[in-house]
């Protein structure tokens, strides 16, 4: 008996066999998918069924439309990444035995990861060179050996056993948290793993990565966006590592090693003492950097706050200027958005469209002009950009900067020495700002901090800018691509770093988020990333009304749920 298959890919029909898998039409008939801008050809990874992420081991019993996908999509990298995860994790116990493999968090470069004594908490063991090259010639000969990736069900209490044995802790109490009684886990070659997401078919898809000795651990370094054939190149992470870093320590200082353990804390009860905490200990985040600026306060006199989307930028420009009158400052504010050039000056991107994010889109002689009149003890008359008209104005709003004034000023190319080249670059401190959280899924299974920030800003959007939640997930590549051309290159440029990132936020963002993912209709475009937010989010357990509630007025949050006061 046959049934009908639409690949989306041609829009061609297939007749296939009930009961066959995606993997045999897609070495028969798609082994490459054709990236429609570019016209490259990738291999092909995984499958999106009905518009739902599937493995080419996926069976077909019903009529399906069929999406093939490969490293050019952003579901196809994931899939390649945890496949890749997984082969680390089998080399790292057949060449050190008893240590436990942590991906910690994403950074520039790749995965960082660390090995640890017989527990994800236990003393790090960095390899030393020799050891190095046994663990990429053993990935290696896994991948040479094209070995399968399998996937199968198994009773929650079996797979809690098994983690526990393996020194894989996070896993087991997240299953614990679930209740569930049984649990989807991958194998290879006879080990035994948990990933959140489809696998490739066999070692043999993973021929490229890299290792990098970094820190205390390395980066597992995936295949570039930009070139698959190469693997991800080294890039400055230095100031952002030591931001993952502290923020780890935290999480384990509060006993959080992951999700399961975040999840028993919530049903234990201790949502608002973990509200409290958090709270206190970001407040002390924004003394600190207002303390920096407060001892550079005869050099410095503008403060340029940058950071991606829905990093809190707006708040955390409030609440630093609070710390700094408190030191005895007098904060003012220039906003960046009053410095776009006319539209018809404003440059257009690939697609033909106003690229509002360029660099070129302001007007940066006016600003550089304006900063150092300030600096001179000059006074200015400072634009409104009235945006339905697309063109600046100037209504009578002057500003001059007093001794104790200090300016902030925040924007995505603070960090970009080249927005105000004429300005005295040593007049200026840069503040980074992101949801860089550290908490992750189990041990080997990190959370993105770009979800964090989509379920952010989702939430606000939708609330105070009457944005649909559909159209927040179709706008979120492109933004991408701005965070990646004009912030992520000049992170490190920062004098200092501030994480916005909360322990409890996405108990709290799954409260808001969930039922507006769940609207998502299956024929929409934006409905294959609805499913695999709502697939990440089912794995949290949500705080109630009352709980929310217990979240300060001036709480970065409330930036996007609602409720703030500053």
């Amino acid at each position: 008996m046959r049934i009908d298959i639409l690949c989306k890919n041609d829009g061609r029909k297939h007749h296939v066999r009930v009961g066959s898998d995606l993997l045999h039409l897609a070495r028969k008939e798609y082994p490459e998918t054709v990236d429609p801008k570019t016209g490259k050809r990738y291999q092909v990874l995984a499958a999106l069924v009905d518009h739902k992420l599937k493995e080419l081991s996926f069976s077909i019993f019903f009529p399906h439309e069929v999406t093939f996908i490969g490293y050019n999509n952003p579901d196809g990298r994931r899939t390649y990444i945890r496949s890749l995860s997984f082969l680390l994790q089998h080399a790292v116990r057949d060449v050190f035995p008893g240590k436990v493999l942590v991906v910690e968090h994403s950074l520039p470069s790749g995965l960082y990861c660390e090995l640890r004594e017989g527990r994800p908490g236990g003393p790090a063991f960095k390899p030393d060179a020799e050891g190095f090259e046994r663990l990429r010639a053993r990935m290696r000969e896994l991948v040479d050996a094209d070995l399968p990736f399998t996937t199968e069900k198994i009773p929650t209490e079996e797979a809690e056993a098994l983690f526990e044995a393996q020194g894989q802790p996070y896993k087991a109490e997240l299953r614990r948290s679930l209740g569930r009684y049984f649990c989807r886990v991958y194998r290879l070659d006879g080990q035994v793993d948990s990933f959140h997401g489809p696998l490739v078919p066999s070692t043999g898809y993973l021929q490229v990565f890299g290792l990098m000795p970094f820190h205390k651990g390395f980066c597992l370094q995936p295949p570039s966006n930009i070139d698959p054939s190469r693997v991800t190149p080294r890039r400055p992470q230095s100031k952002l590592s030591a931001t993952f870093k502290e923020y780890s320590a935290w999480c384990h200082t509060t006993g959080i090693g992951g999700i399961g353990t975040l999840n028993k804390k919530l049903m234990d009860g201790k949502a608002v003492k973990l509200i409290n905490l958090c709270e206190a200990r970001q407040e002390r985040e924004y003394a600190r950097v207002a303390d920096l600026i407060f001892a550079e306060r005869e050099r410095v006199k503008i403060v340029f706050i940058a950071g991606p989307s829905s990093s809190g930028k707006t708040s955390s420009s409030l609440r630093l200027a609070q710390q700094l009158r408190i030191l005895g400052m007098k904060p003012k504010v220039i906003e960046l958005d009053n410095y776009f050039v006319s539209r018809d000056r404003t440059p257009l991107d690939d697609e033909g469209e106003f690229d509002f994010e360029a660099l070129e889109a302001m007007d940066l002689e006016l600003l550089g002009n304006h900063l150092n009149a300030l600096l001179a003890g000059g006074r200015v008359e400072l634009p409104r950009y009235d945006f339905k008209q697309g063109k600046p104005f100037f209504e009578g709003n002057f500003m001059e900067l007093d001794e104790n004034d200090i300016l902030i000023m925040e924007g995505i190319h603070a960090l970009d020495p080249a927005m105000v080249p004429s300005v005295d670059q040593s007049r200026i401190f840069r503040v980074y700002a992101s949801a860089l959280t550290s908490l992750n899924v189990d041990e080997n299974n990190n959370i993105s901090t770009t979800d964090n920030r989509l379920l952010r800003r989702m939430v606000r959007d939708y609330r105070y800018r009457g944005t649909s939640p559909e159209a927040t997930i179709l706008r979120w590549p492109s933004v991408r691509r701005g965070e990646n051309k004009y912030i992520f290159p000049f992170q490190e440029n920062a004098d200092a770093q501030f994480n916005s990132a909360l322990l409890y936020e996405l108990p709290l963002l799954k409260y808001y988020a969930e039922p507006l993912l769940r609207r998502i209709h299956p024929s929409s475009p934006a409905y294959t990333e609805a499913v695999r937010l709502l697939k990440f989010l089912d794995y949290i357990v949500a705080l109630t009304p009352e709980e929310i509630a217990a979240v300060p007025p001036t709480s970065i949050l409330r930036e996007f749920i609602g409720g703030q006061t500053l």
